[in-house]
């Protein structure tokens, strides 16, 4: 895909539109009925709220009021030129990946997101591709639907929540699905989702996003340092959301205990931190110190661009942000698309991406 000519905006700041977003979502407009006697608890439906509006329904309460930015494709990539992005990867809002519904029930919604997902990334030519979803509360039917998303043109991997119903990322019951991902050669990508410590907010709903989605995402990558899974699958491609959380802040303690605790430096084994440098990072955090903080912990190669589009909390201008930040153009080049090509398993850039260089 050839990138874009950058733009001037301002005095002697060159911009482009070279950005790849690993981290956005998709709602399809409508929702399947149910195959079956009845729906289970759970199932979402749509209800109209205004022209370019619908409000997601779980259980006859709005979960949440989406635009069509969420389901239509022109509307996405027309906010692409604004933004600077050259290509998004596109998954399901995190809600639906629906691990708590029966896994029959699960299979059957996830179908349809994936079949909508690929339908987008078709109309795209070729600026959207797609991480799918799978029903992970049920191995057999996981890797069965991995399967089919590696079948089936345009996607470059999956997404899944910070906790498959409490059960943590690196504990060994989902080994088996990290393994076909490795295998099969199929980026994932760890999203916050019904987070750890609610009961401990003081504040309206949407403090869940705010505070919680970042710790229980630093939990699940802790988990996978305290697992060995990155050691063990050293071919994995395992990216978390939201600049990995809490972990950053995590990484000192834990490699602190292992020369304090026999017990944590025989569970981690290996550097926390040289771990932690192998997986993969989105840069959502909003805030220059924190993701130059980010970088100098994790890596200038591991980090990559993230918005959380089209939801009200997302980053609008995710390009100039990095841009803005200070780094020396080939790292701004890492972080706005090489890393992110890399993780999904893209084909590098035909030629480097503009990086705010002044004239």
């Amino acid at each position: 895909m050839a990138l874009s000519q950058p733009e001037e905006i301002g005095v002697g700041t060159m911009r482009c539109r070279c950005g790849v977003d690993v981290h956005a979502h998709v709602i399809p407009a409508e929702f399947p009925a149910y195959l079956g006697s009845a729906a289970p608890a759970g199932w979402p439906s749509m209800a109209p709220a205004d022209a370019c509006h619908r409000h997601v329904m779980i259980d006859g309460k709005n979960y949440r009021t989406v635009s069509d930015k969420c389901w239509t494709t022109a509307r996405r990539l027309a906010d692409f030129e604004d933004m600077g992005l050259a290509l998004q990867a596109i998954s399901p809002m995190p809600e639906l990946l629906s691990y708590w519904l029966p896994a029959a029930a699960a299979a059957q919604l996830v179908r349809y997101l994936n079949e909508q997902i690929a339908g987008m990334v078709n109309e795209s030519a070729g600026q959207l591709i797609g991480l799918g979803a799978v029903p992970l509360q049920d191995m057999d039917l996981a890797i069965r639907e991995l399967q089919y998303l590696k079948a089936t043109p345009g996607f470059a991997g999956v997404e899944i929540g910070s906790n498959i119903n409490g059960v943590a990322v690196g504990d060994p019951r989902l080994d088996p699905f990290f393994e076909a991902c490795e295998a099969l050669d199929m980026a994932v990508f760890v999203h916050a989702l019904r987070p750890a410590g609610m009961d401990r907010l003081v504040g309206p709903p949407p403090l869940q996003q705010v505070l919680a989605y970042p710790t229980d995402v630093g939990l699940a990558a802790a988990s996978v340092l305290t697992s060995h899974l990155i050691t063990r699958r050293p071919k994995l491609r395992l990216a978390f959301s939201h600049g990995g959380g809490t972990l950053a802040m995590l990484l000192p303690r834990l490699e602190q205990a292992m020369s304090v605790f026999p017990a944590v430096k025989d569970c981690v084994g290996h550097s926390p931190t040289a771990q932690a440098r192998a997986l993969f990072y989105d840069a959502l955090v909003f805030d220059t110190p924190t993701l130059q903080h980010l970088v100098s912990t994790f890596g200038e190669s591991q980090l990559m661009l993230g918005t959380d589009y089209p939801f009200n909390f997302h980053d609008h201008r995710p390009v100039a942000r990095i841009q803005d930040a200070g780094f020396a153009p080939p790292v701004q080049d890492q972080l706005l698309q090489a890393n992110a090509r890399r993780f999904l398993g893209l084909p590098s850039s035909p030629s480097p991406a503009s990086t705010g260089i002044t004239t």
